[in-house]
């Protein structure tokens, strides 16, 4: 296919979808040099009209279809609900445009699945946006690790919870269909990615996991703080859960995520490893989440504690995901067939054996 669009001097972009993530991946896009916004997508008129003004915005759209017909469009942002990423980005792909996709990748492994292979037919960049791996608390908690400051880690934990914070109760996230499911697919996500990336990708060999929703199907847990569409879906979905990851090499990881539970008022985002010469423990918690976390690494010195707490740069977040994505891209084939959504792929897998595990009520083998 020919890459003659694809050019660090002029990139021409898209974003479907212009509610939060959208917004994210707009102002992202408008601060680097060369990249030129040519279109956006949405279903809300009045929002659409402001963003395409703020953005100078020379093509809107209602439906994304229309969108993708559009001559000289070289890559898009999709950041709409879940059921509708794989129709989308397949689409896009299959027309030689490259993809950024929300995550979770898809509703499932299956549809993940789709994803990949068009990217791969294509030759084209598949990236998903898993921006909490960008924090500067978990790139330096990152850096302590890969350094082999605390050995070889053998446990870890790590949770996303929240004391009412179901995305608006009724919406699409709380209808299987549309979400794929409850904040094990949502928010989940983001925490089985980071604890992984800290822990170096090591391969998943079983897991057992439980679901359990007690609060939103009785009209509890809900916050102003979190909107969505606003529809009349009821509430299919999980509002808490857990997972116990076995780990090749003998180690093991439990999640954990909640968008509600009676816990304490503020959200919290949490890594504990320990490992054969150190431990360490990071906590973001805040409504809305702080700047950075309280990050500490536990160790010793002869028989002395020798305890710090690592120096921490700030968050790159989507603006780094989305100038990753752009960095991809212009890198030229070479470099495409490395971000070709395999990675987000895994991810949806594990979700899927676990969601398999929580209803089977055993021990799953990936």
């Amino acid at each position: 296919m020919s890459t003659e669009h694809a050019t660090p001097a002029n990139l021409k972009v898209g974003v479907v979808g212009i509610g939060w993530a959208g917004q994210q991946h707009l102002e992202a896009y408008s601060r680097i040099g060369g990249v030129e916004i040519v279109a956006a997508a949405g279903m809300e008129t009045e929002l659409l009209a402001e963003v395409e003004e703020k953005y100078s915005i020379p093509h809107v759209f209602a439906r994304w279809e229309d969108m993708l017909g559009l001559d000289g469009l070289d890559a898009i942002s999709v950041a709409v609900p879940t059921f509708l990423h794989a129709p989308i980005a397949v689409a896009a792909l299959e027309k030689g445009i490259h993809v950024l996709s929300e995550k979770p990748i898809a509703r499932n492994g299956v549809e993940g699945q789709a994803m990949v292979d068009a990217a791969r037919k294509a030759g084209r960049v598949l990236d998903v946006a898993f921006n909490h791996r960008r924090r500067g608390d978990i790139q330096a908690l990152k850096s302590v690790i890969d350094q082999g400051e605390l050995g070889r880690p053998y446990y870890a934990k790590a949770a996303w919870l929240r004391r009412q914070g179901i995305p608006t109760l009724g919406s699409w996230f709380t209808n299987p269909e549309l979400a794929g499911g409850g904040p094990l697919a949502d928010i989940g996500v983001h925490v089985l990615d980071y604890a992984l990336h800290l822990l170096g990708e090591p391969k998943v060999l079983a897991v057992s996991a439980s679901t359990h929703s007690e609060l939103g199907p009785r009209g509890l847990g809900g916050n102003a703080r979190y909107t969505a569409m606003a529809s009349s879906n009821k509430f299919e979905v999980e509002d808490f859960s857990s997972a116990f990851l076995r780990l090749e090499g003998g180690a093991t990881l439990v999640i954990e995520a909640g968008w509600a539970s009676y816990r304490k008022p503020d959200d919290e985002i949490n890594f504990l490893v320990y490992g054969t010469d150190g431990g360490a423990e990071l906590t973001v918690a805040g409504n809305p989440s702080p700047e950075r976390g309280e990050l500490h690494v536990f160790k010793d010195s002869g028989e002395e504690n020798a305890d710090y707490a690592p120096e921490v740069g700030s968050n790159g977040m989507h603006q780094q995901v989305v100038e990753d994505f752009v960095a991809a891209v212009r890198a030229g084939e070479a470099e495409w067939g490395r971000h070709d959504g395999s990675l987000a792929l895994n991810r949806a897998l594990i979700i899927d054996t676990c969601y398999q595990s929580a209803l089977e009520g055993r021990e799953v083998r990936l």
